[in-house]
């Protein structure tokens, strides 16, 4: 008796396609404030940079590490006040997207779910460092993302 073969939907296969957060962690993280406790005594202008980058790791199966790191800096007449570090990382299982769609998820949508976790430690850290407050805005990852891939890789650039 002969197999017969069934159509699968695009209903169907579109189901196949699935994202899953399977663990969120601190990976690595510091604060530094060279300065204290004279800093707390001066009057703060702080000027804040945020630089942010992503690195992923394939691990088995369909499972990969995608880790979101964070740099904030803040200095105040050109002085330092505090520098914090935060490498905030999740554990996905992507399975079912072909390789553009996967550098998408990968680029764009993991970095989205991780960054609010890695603001929350950015701002537990700055304020048990006898800080003020600070608020790291939303980022826009699809756009990141979308940046990311309009940038030509040049002589030097990291993949």
């Amino acid at each position: 008796m002969a197999e017969k073969e069934t159509p699968v939907s695009p209903a169907a296969q579109a189901s196949d396609k699935q994202v899953m957060l399977t663990r969120i962690y601190v990976k690595d993280c510091s604060f530094e404030s060279p300065r204290a406790p004279a800093v707390f005594f001066a009057p703060m202008d702080p000027e804040v940079k945020v630089s942010m980058r992503t690195a992923s790791q394939k691990l088995d199966g369909d499972d990969l590490e995608v880790v979101l790191s964070l740099t904030v800096e803040a200095q105040s007449d050109k002085r330092p006040l505090f520098l914090v570090e935060v490498h905030h990382a999740g554990i996905f299982t992507v399975r079912g997207f072909n390789e553009a769609e996967r550098a998408a998820i990968i680029g764009s949508y993991c970095p989205s779910i991780i960054f609010p976790y890695a603001r929350e430690v950015v701002s537990d850290l700055v304020m048990k460092g006898g800080m003020p407050a600070l608020l790291l805005q939303p980022v826009n990852f699809d756009a990141v993302y979308a940046q990311s891939l309009a940038q030509p890789a040049g002589p030097g650039a990291a993949a």
